[in-house]
């Protein structure tokens, strides 16, 4: 619903920033600017106060409202310097958001000294043993706030750096098959979404993420040959660029709605971020009764498949977009070890030594 402002002038600069003001009922020449998401409760306050021709306090910021020297205050400047970074492009704003809900258990207690000390975040990790990658997740997430707060000053040493993860990651996502894969097709057939974004997935080795804005934007012509090329959502990936398969190409043009990236949502927009993607695929895999399986669990057999036919680690870096061949090589290591462990058992029956 559109909501009028009578008497409201708005401004951008060359430099994108919007700014507005407000000409007072009945005060046709006077001006006074004010501030905030047009919209918001903070908006709307000054508005009103502008309106009657007043010029309105800023109202303050959540950290200038906590106890001085506070974690409350602590975290609080944290997150305002996180939102500068969003607004400025530094910051993701599914980072900011990761460490919102992360911290946030830090806000039970505002008005405690900001340094907690080492064996008290030690007890909290302890209280979250039910999620230990979670438990891990919060002590790091301190640590980050903690050596942030260090360089300004705001405390004198990371008590969070150095304490011992409690969680053992597993072999994570489990890879697809082939008869994965044709079951999850099975299911969704030819023209419908999760048809496009499986074969997106597997054609590009692309992350969930990408699958956001992955579409005819990304297609290009190299050397005569169809392409596709983009720089992947996670941060320090390096461009990657393929070739456009005939039967990606196909299956991108399958739909009825076409838009600006392969895979919409709702009303034919794009997904609004990589969670709400991966969501809407773990759907689609419990609809092909494939529970167990996800979106990232196509990349990583692709990975296997890769290293199985005897790519490189550089040759599967180049396709999956990774920055550092350690990554690659976890696929490839694996795949060797097989086959050294084939030769070597061959070798140990050729000698006859076990009878």
């Amino acid at each position: 619903m559109k909501i009028d402002y009578p008497g409201l002038i708005t401004q951008k600069l060359p430099s994108g920033t919007v700014i507005y003001r407000v000409r007072p009922a009945g005060q046709h020449s006077k001006r006074i600017q004010i501030s905030g998401y047009i919209g918001s409760e903070e908006f709307i306050r000054q508005y009103w106060i502008a309106r009657a021709g007043k010029k309105p306090d800023p109202e303050k910021k959540p950290s200038e409202q906590e106890k001085p020297k506070s974690i409350g205050f602590l975290v609080r400047a944290y997150f305002e310097y996180l939102e500068a970074r969003v607004s400025a492009g530094t910051t993701s704003a599914k980072t900011l958001k990761k460490k919102r809900n992360l911290l946030a258990r830090l806000l039970d207690k505002p008005g405690r000294e900001m340094l907690i000390p080492r064996e008290k975040l030690i007890e909290m990790q302890d209280r979250m043993g039910a999620t230990p990658a979670q438990a891990d997740a919060f002590i790091e997430a301190v640590s980050v706030m903690y050596a942030w707060a260090v360089e300004r000053k705001h405390i004198p040493e990371n008590t969070a750096k150095g304490i011992k993860q409690v969680y053992s990651k597993g072999d994570g996502a489990t890879p697809w098959k082939a008869a994965d894969v044709k079951a999850f097709l099975a299911t969704h057939k030819y023209g419908s979404k999760p048809y496009v974004a499986m074969h997106v997935l597997l054609w590009t080795g692309c992350r969930i993420e990408d699958l956001t804005t992955l579409g005819r934007k990304s297609e290009c012509v190299i050397d005569g040959i169809e392409a596709l090329r983009w720089l992947p959502n996670k941060k320090g990936s390096s461009e990657v660029c393929i070739p456009l398969f005939e039967t990606l190409k196909k299956a991108t043009r399958s739909t009825k709605v076409q838009g600006a990236t392969y895979v919409l949502g709702r009303g034919g927009n794009p997904y609004a971020s990589g969670d709400s993607m991966s969501s809407m695929f773990k759907t689609w895999c419990r609809e092909a009764n494939l529970d167990d399986l996800s979106a990232h669990g196509v990349r990583k057999g692709l990975a296997e498949i890769l290293a199985e036919l005897g790519c490189s680690q550089y040759e599967i870096m180049a396709i999956l977009g990774h920055s550092e061949a350690k990554t690659s090589e976890v696929y490839t290591r694996r795949v060797e070890r097989w086959k050294l462990a084939q030769t070597a058992m061959g070798k140990v029956v050729e000698a006859g030594v076990l009878g």
